[in-house]
């Protein structure tokens, strides 16, 4: 079961795909499976296909040993023949995030590590943060400290940020890809809850009902964040290299 752990030193990479019909989401989950079922990459550690849920799209949480792995498989006659034009003809949308995991936290009664499965239950949320470069340190640290306040929240199990490090998109219609915004432009928080009402029930906290800490959290997020796309997900499959599934 793949977890989400900043001292492991994987290169994380968000494929998120959007789409606009429930039949070509379900096309997008079917293609995305049949990827991670043949994959054998060198460098390969683990996929995890999340099926989107308040809006139509996907999401590949996938763990690579590093960057120059990645690249191979972005070089390769399979991606860029056969992956990326069966998606292309499904999709509206593509943004492929390379990211670092900078911290990942969980409640306290949960205890462990934060993990990625099919086998649970949790309703996941992801969150894309675009920011200046030269501000995002200050929100990985604004978004980072919310899990201060965010234990006493019913519902709430886990928050994981990841850096962003370099965003690309599909380019053409043959796998190429071209880049998305500078280097170091976006934050990704991804959270788990036990439930869509939990996660709606915290959405919906009027401001002047927010503890003063939850305040502070969304007057420093708003002023660094440039925009912001969000989606929630149920895992639907993974799969992990031979060698990690073992460890």
């Amino acid at each position: 079961m793949p977890v989400i752990a900043p001292e492991h030193g994987y290169l994380t990479v968000l494929n998120l795909f959007k789409t606009d019909t429930s039949d070509k989401r379900e096309s997008l989950v079917t293609e995305m499976r049949k990827v991670v079922d043949t994959a054998a990459f060198p460098g390969w550690v683990s996929s995890t296909v999340h099926r989107g849920q308040d809006k139509l799209g996907t999401l590949n949480f996938i763990q690579w040993r590093g960057l120059e792995d990645l690249e191979a498989r972005y070089a390769g006659e399979l991606f860029k023949h056969r992956d990326m034009p069966v998606f292309l003809e499904i999709m509206t949308y593509a943004r492929l995030m390379q990211c670092e995991v900078e911290l990942s936290q969980r409640h306290p009664a949960l205890g462990g590590v934060t993990e990625i499965s099919p086998a649970r239950d949790d309703y996941t949320v992801a969150e894309i943060l675009d920011v200046a470069p030269r501000n995002q340190d200050a929100l990985v640290a604004a978004v980072g400290a919310a899990h201060e306040w965010l234990v006493e929240t019913p519902g709430y199990r886990s928050q994981s940020v990841l850096r962003g490090i370099r965003g690309r998109r599909p380019e053409g219609t043959k796998g190429d890809l071209a880049a998305t915004g500078a280097d170091n432009s976006f934050v990704v928080v991804y959270s788990q809850w036990d439930s869509k009402a939990s996660y709606d029930a915290y959405r919906n906290v009027p401001e002047d009902e927010q503890h003063a800490a939850r305040r502070q959290t969304e007057i420093d997020r708003h002023a660094l964040t440039i925009s912001s796309d969000w989606n929630s997900y149920r895992v639907d499959y993974t799969r992990s290299a031979p060698q990690q599934a073992a460890a």
